[in-house]
C-alpha cells in the first residue's frame, strides 16, 4: 500500500484552513490512518479547528485499546468534536469554529470510513464512486428531490454545512465499511478539489499516476480551474 497527500491554499484565499494526516504505519491498534479536515470559523480559527481536531483524533487513537476500526473512529471523532467545541467556548476569537473531517483505515481488504461535513472519500477502479455523503444543505435538497444534482454543483448555498465537528449538539459522523480489491485507489479530498474538478477527470488522474504525482496533478488542475478554495488531496493505492 502506498499513499501521498498534500494541501494547498488555492488561488483565491489568503490562508489555508485545510489540514491532513497520513500514516501507512500502525497508529495505536489501527494498521494505518488517513484524515482530511477542512476548518471553518475565520482564518485563524478554521486552521486551528482542523489541526486541533486531527491532533485530538490521532492522540485518542494512539492511546486506545479499541481494536474495531469503526468503533475506534467513532469514539475518537465524537470526542474530538466535543473538544473543539469546548476549546471554542474558552476563546471569543474561536467562537463558532468547527471543521469537517473524513478519516479512513485500510485493514485486511476492508476500508473503514468515518465522515462529517462535506470533505469526501471516493473509491476508484474502473469507475469512481463517492462513498461518503455530504452533510450540506444542497445535498439534503438533492436527496429530498428538491434540487437536481447537476444544478447543485453551482448552487449559491453549496457551502452551508449541516453537520460538523465543534457544533453545540453532539455531531455524529457517518460510517462505512467497503470491500477492497487489488488495484483499487482511494481519493480523499476537501471541497476545494471536488467543487473544481469533475468526477471523470478525478478518476483519470488518480488511475493514470502514482499517488504522489496524482496528488500534485489534482491540486494543479483545481488551481487551473480557478482555485476558489483551499485544496486538499490524499491518494491511497491498494
Amino acid at each position: 500500500m502506498l499513499s501521498s497527500g498534500k494541501t494547498d491554499t488555492g488561488r483565491k484565499r489568503d490562508s489555508n484552513q485545510d489540514n491532513i494526516f497520513l500514516s501507512d504505519e500502525a497508529l495505536g491498534p489501527l494498521p494505518n490512518l488517513y484524515i482530511v479536515a477542512d476548518g471553518m470559523g475565520g482564518h485563524a480559527a478554521g486552521d486551528f479547528a482542523s489541526r486541533y481536531a486531527i491532533n485530538i483524533v490521532t492522540d485518542f487513537i494512539k492511546n486506545s485499546t479499541i481494536k474495531n476500526p469503526i468503533s475506534l473512529l467513532k469514539r475518537a471523532m465524537v470526542y474530538a468534536s466535543n473538544e473543539v467545541y469546548k476549546e471554542a467556548e474558552k476563546d471569543k476569537k474561536k467562537l463558532g469554529m468547527g471543521t469537517t473531517m473524513v478519516a479512513c483505515v485500510v485493514d485486511d481488504n476492508k476500508l473503514f470510513v468515518g465522515n462529517i461535513g462535506d470533505s469526501r472519500l471516493y473509491l476508484i477502479n474502473d469507475e469512481i464512486r463517492q462513498i461518503t455523503m455530504d452533510h450540506s444543505l444542497v445535498e439534503e435538497l438533492i436527496r429530498s428531490g428538491q434540487l437536481d444534482r447537476k444544478k447543485g454543483r453551482n448552487h449559491p448555498e453549496k457551502n452551508i454545512i449541516t453537520r460538523a465537528m465543534g457544533s453545540r449538539d453532539e455531531a455524529m459522523p457517518d460510517f462505512f465499511e467497503i470491500d477492497l480489491n487489488p488495484g483499487d485507489r482511494i481519493l480523499m479530498c476537501s471541497d476545494g478539489l471536488s467543487n473544481m474538478v469533475e468526477n471523470d477527470e478525478l478518476h483519470d488522474i488518480v488511475m493514470e499516476h502514482d499517488p504522489k504525482s496524482a496528488v500534485d496533478t489534482l491540486i494543479s488542475r483545481a488551481n487551473y480551474y480557478g482555485g476558489n478554495d483551499n485544496i486538499s488531496a490524499l491518494v491511497i493505492s491498494i
